[in-house]
């Protein structure tokens, strides 16, 4: 029997997109028979033009530089066909570091007028809340795959000029995120669409930061809603795939028609 093709495409404006797509096809081959995943055959595409945007069923929008990737994607004419597929169709999509900035409601610490945002994502997220390339680092996170009876057992994250999400916006406040942003010059925001009144699910913390890393300890770096993920680090960078496949188990697949 034939298996169900499922199309996943990667954001392939800027940033890190080849690594995303070849972490999907490892991903897939190391699915366990019996698996969501291992029931579908997994196609990883780049996506650059609205018409490759129609043919995915899924969507990643990877690091790289949060402004560039908006400027990029405006030129071209994606960003209202991007803000489309994750607030009207609501497609699955999971953003990483810069991908997460453009998925947020609102950004602080964004150049007015240079940050164009997605949006779907009700969080305010903070951009390089870590600094500057230079201080990046690497630690070990309590993400939902792993045993915490096994100390063997970890996920190491990459942070590179990472943001965090620094306030989840419920029901009331999404309504007047616009509002609140307006004691902030430097907070941008997604525009409104009519598909937003309808939006309710709330945000799940999905991880934070280890508390052995002190005055960042409790940040925010993961969180999911319904079939949007965003994370603040890059899984990308490491030779792990096991979030990859989460993803696509637990945020794609179930979602899928």
């Amino acid at each position: 029997m034939t298996k169900k093709m499922v199309t996943i495409g990667v954001l392939a404006l800027q940033g890190a997109f080849i690594e995303h797509i070849n972490h999907l096809q490892k991903a897939a081959k190391s699915a366990k028979s019996g698996s969501l995943v291992a029931g579908v055959q997994i196609k990883a595409v780049q996506v650059r033009t609205v018409e490759q945007l129609k043919s995915v069923d899924a969507l990643i929008l990877p690091g790289g530089e949060s402004t560039s990737i908006s400027l990029i994607a405006e030129r071209t004419g994606l960003l209202v066909p991007l803000q489309e597929f994750v607030r009207i169709k609501r497609k699955p999509v999971w953003g990483t570091c810069a991908g997460l900035i453009l998925l947020s409601d609102q950004a602080s610490k964004a150049t007015k007028g240079g940050q164009k945002l997605v949006g779907g994502l009700h969080v305010r997220c903070q951009r390089n809340h870590f600094g500057r390339q230079t201080e990046s680092f690497s630690c070990d996170l309590a993400l939902p795959f792993i045993d915490p009876n096994d100390p063997d057992d970890r996920f190491s994250a990459m942070f590179i000029r990472a943001p965090i999400i620094d306030r989840l916006l419920d029901s009331d406040t999404t309504d007047n995120f616009e509002a609140l942003s307006l004691s902030d010059e430097n907070v941008v925001y997604a525009p409104k669409l009519e598909a937003d009144s309808d939006d309710r699910t709330l945000v799940e913390v999905i991880c934070r930061l280890p508390k052995t890393l002190g005055s960042e300890a409790d940040d925010i770096v993961a969180v999911r809603q319904g079939q949007i993920f965003g994370t603040s680090f890059h899984p990308e960078l490491t030779s792990d795939v096991r979030l990859h496949l989460w993803w696509m188990e637990e945020c794609v697949l179930p979602y899928l028609e």
